[in-house]
């Protein structure tokens, strides 16, 4: 009798799978195009510039990727979600969406990618991804994002790839980015930031790349990046600095790569790079250098490539250790034959490591 009961059980489990593995396959959207796999069982599901204009709901329960790019999506409701709890990554970039409820991705646990990127999102709701515990990439670049608050990424303790370029963003606040304790790659290059808060970056201590290029800072507050224990390369290009304050780059112990180009820095404090014993690149070309002390790159015995070129070198006596220290040093200087005298008009043209110190002359 027992094995007869267990031989049912089996048969009724069996009838089961198989109901749930046939509603999984009828429940692929008409215009989609569904691949399921086995072992185990995953069903990829493609909808892509199918015209949609609303987030499916006839999706196979078994769905773990979702590509529902360049439709007409105008907003996320709330648990739309719900019938795929197995989702590990969502593509829905070039839609429309403006709205994101704050339920919409409510008990996505297993999501590791979603892309949002190109669509029409002024804000993050508060908490919005607070069920996505395993999210590692979140793309959000070209919407028209104006303010982030710390709520916004409550929950993503997990999150390594933060994508934030080409929004509308201003400012960064205080402790903007803290829940984000994993987070390796931070980007808000092609934004509009004119001022960074001491402690916008108070919690990033994985933080290993931070792009800031083609912003519109002028200034960097002191310790601003002290929190970045871990950072590797910080790009600073395209931004409107003429000043570095000597503890505006302080606790950058571990940083490899700075890029400062193409901004309007006349000259530099003596010590500015003095925490920088690890930097192996450094970009100051396309500034209004004038003028730079050699002793500068003496706190760097790492330095293996420095971009100096696309700058006003006025070759006078305050350039000779500079020039010294070029004749000195293994760095590559990149390109070495674009280093050429701005003034005065009898050295114009002339390329730095061509002149010596006698030619190098200052006026009483």
């Amino acid at each position: 009798m027992r094995a007869c009961s267990g031989e049912m059980q089996r048969l009724a489990w069996l009838v089961l799978l198989m109901v749930w593995m046939v509603q999984a396959q009828e429940s692929c959207p008409d215009v989609c195009r569904c691949s399921r796999r086995s072992s185990p069982e995953k069903t990829e599901v493609n909808c892509h510039k199918r015209g949609f204009h609303s987030f499916p709901t006839n999706l196979p329960p078994d769905a773990w990727i979702l590509k529902l790019g360049e439709n007409g999506i105008a907003d996320l409701k709330a648990n739309i979600l719900s019938s795929i709890p197995r989702i590990e990554s969502i593509n829905l970039e070039r839609n429309a969406i403006k709205s994101i409820h704050p339920q919409a991705f409510s008990g996505a646990k297993q999501l590791m990618l979603l892309n949002l990127y190109g669509n029409h999102i002024t804000s993050l709701p508060g908490r919005g991804f607070q069920d996505l515990l395993n999210l590692r990439f979140l793309m959000l670049g070209q919407n028209q994002i104006g303010t982030l608050k710390a709520e916004m990424f409550t929950g993503l303790k997990n999150l390594s790839d933060l994508d934030l370029p080409l929004n509308a963003l201003t400012m960064l606040t205080p402790n903007t980015f803290k829940p984000l304790i994993a987070l390796k790659v931070l980007d808000l290059s092609l934004n509009r930031i004119q001022k960074i808060s001491p402690k916008a970056f108070s919690g990033l201590r994985q933080l290993m790349f931070l792009n800031l290029d083609n912003n519109s800072l002028k200034t960097l507050p002191a310790g601003a990046f002290r929190p970045l224990r871990s950072l590797e390369m910080l790009v600073l290009d395209n931004n409107l600095l003429s000043t570095l304050n000597p503890s505006a780059l302080d606790g950058l112990e571990n940083l490899q790569e700075l890029y400062l180009r193409n901004n309007e820095f006349e000259q530099l404090p003596p010590d500015v790079f003095r925490s920088m014993a690890k930097l192996s690149q450094l970009a100051l070309s396309g500034n209004h250098l004038k003028t730079m002390d050699g002793t500068i790159f003496t706190h760097m015995p790492e330095l293996k490539k420095l971009h100096l070129h696309d700058n006003l070198w006025h070759c006078d006596c305050h350039l000779v250790s500079l020039i010294q220290w070029m004749g000195q040093s293994n760095t590559t200087l990149s390109p070495r034959g674009s280093l050429r005298c701005t003034s005065p008009q009898e050295l114009r043209n002339r390329g730095l490591s061509s002149l010596s110190a006698d030619v190098l002359l200052c006026s009483a």
